[in-house]
């Protein structure tokens, strides 16, 4: 097939996905694709070829930190416009396939894919509507609790709004606290906060754009993550960490963390976590065409508790989903041929 690889983008997210889309790049080309690498927000969006089987490509590391925050609106707008118009929409429309390796907004929000949809684009993953649906954690859980996946207590704030709401003061005083942005991906900007005056530093310190935080109790259980692809859910990840989160510099630097699969637990727990993975992808509408991850951590008694569903996880060397795919005897291009699979029928 002639297949497009969106990649990079506009978000904190920008290193991460550039480094999925190179692994996703070499594994399409291992298949016997031939693969374009695109990222809509650069002032040149294709980055390479046509590439053919055979090409080197190199890959690309992801650092300690996000990118900082540079020409948001620049870039929003470059995606805009390659994704509807020119060159980038005339590759996309010639492409048999387009594989989205965006990750944070852009991708994970849905806007990719309901530009993708209205210009009749196959592509895969989820569409827009289960993406948005993921997307915004504080709607995300009400619907996960109402399909019975078991979630924390939280409350929402936006910053400067007025003071702190009751209901997150409550829950900072029975604190600690995770604070997160609402809508935003691989742990960025996640904060542990155990007293009031801490929660207004990071209030502060936030990205611009995150005008919506949300504020759940600290889970000091062990952490765990299960993947789906298509109607299948995947071996059970254990995340092992050295530091109370797992934020983003532990995320893509190797060895900050131990990550188990399968995860050494009872199989009936085991089961239930695969089980409440899927009941997740289905109750946010995710089809069988689709993939995602979800994570979850165990409150002092030993419970799961659900805190997010990833619509477009990572597909680095070190991300979370090829280990699963791993230990369900799956090669990295073995994965991407299924994912890709799920969208070509």
């Amino acid at each position: 097939m002639r297949v497009v690889v969106l990649c990079g983008g506009a978000s904190p997210e920008r290193d991460v996905s550039l480094a999925s889309g190179w692994s996703v790049t070499r594994a399409l080309l291992e298949l016997g694709h031939e693969v374009v690498p695109v990222d809509p927000a650069a002032e040149a969006p294709v980055l390479a070829g046509p590439l053919r089987p055979g090409d080197a490509v190199d890959g690309v590391a992801v650092g300690k930190e996000p990118p900082p925050p540079s020409d948001q609106h620049g870039a929003d707008r470059r995606m805009h416009a390659a994704l509807t118009g020119g060159p980038v929409l005339e590759l996309l429309r010639g492409a048999d396939l387009v594989f989205v390796a965006l990750h944070g907004g852009w991708g994970e929000d849905g806007q990719a894919q309901a530009l993708l949809e209205a210009a009749g684009v196959r592509f895969t993953g989820a569409g827009s509507a289960a993406c948005a649906a993921a997307w915004h954690k504080g709607r995300a859980q009400a619907a996960l609790a109402a399909g019975g996946v078991p979630v924390a207590e939280r409350a929402l704030w936006r910053p400067g709004a007025g003071e702190v709401p009751h209901g997150v003061q409550r829950l900072v005083a029975a604190g600690p606290v995770v604070v997160k942005p609402v809508a935003d991906g691989s742990s960025v900007s996640v904060h542990r906060v155990d007293s009031l005056d801490r929660l207004a530093r990071v209030a502060a310190e936030v990205r611009p754009g995150d005008v919506e935080l949300m504020v759940e109790p600290f889970l000091p259980g062990r952490e765990f993550t299960v993947a789906v692809v298509g109607g299948r859910a995947l071996p059970v990840v254990e995340i092992e960490l050295t530091t109370p989160l797992f934020d983003y510099a532990a995320k893509y630097q190797p060895g900050a963390v131990r990550e188990v699969c399968p995860a050494l637990v009872p199989d009936g727990f085991a089961s239930r976590l695969r089980e409440l993975a899927l009941r997740a992808h289905r109750t946010l509408g995710f089809g069988g065409d689709a993939y995602s991850r979800t994570d979850f951590r165990c409150d002092a008694g030993g419970e799961p508790v659900c805190l997010e569903v990833n619509a477009l996880p990572g597909l680095t060397s070190s991300s979370l989903l090829p280990l699963a795919a791993a230990g369900s005897g799956w090669s990295y291009t073995e994965l991407i041929r299924r994912i890709a699979g799920l969208a070509t029928g």
